[in-house]
């Protein structure tokens, strides 16, 4: 049996986003999960009631940009980019994840410690 696909941590998805348009270019919705899926050995999955909504929200704050264009199929779909600004927020979003889980370390640790 195979293990379930884990939930994504609150506030991870913009960040995985970001840094995937960053390293590999342009891409579309669909491809971006599937390279995030990838990338997590496929620990999380992300299907397009999580994935679209989150590429919306990083639109509308403009850190990514969409063209539209063909897929590999021959569709028509949005290709996303990364912006100047979506630059810049990766190292927002990266202190943030680096905060969270130092926190989230020192509890472990201390259960541990105390166990």
């Amino acid at each position: 049996m195979a293990a379930p696909k884990n939930d994504l941590v609150a506030g991870t998805l913009a960040l995985m986003i970001l840094k995937t348009l960053d390293t590999v270019g342009s891409l579309h919705g669909y491809a971006i999960a599937r390279r995030i899926e990838q990338i997590s050995g496929n620990q999380i999955s992300l299907n397009q009631g999580t994935i679209y909504p989150a590429l919306l929200r990083l639109e509308q704050e403009g850190w990514i940009s969409p063209k539209w264009g063909k897929s590999e199929t021959g569709r028509r779909v949005k290709f996303y980019s990364i912006t100047r600004a979506g630059k810049k927020q990766i190292q927002t979003e990266q202190g943030d994840w680096e905060r969270a889980a130092g926190i989230v370390a020192k509890f472990v640790t201390l259960v541990r410690a105390k166990a």
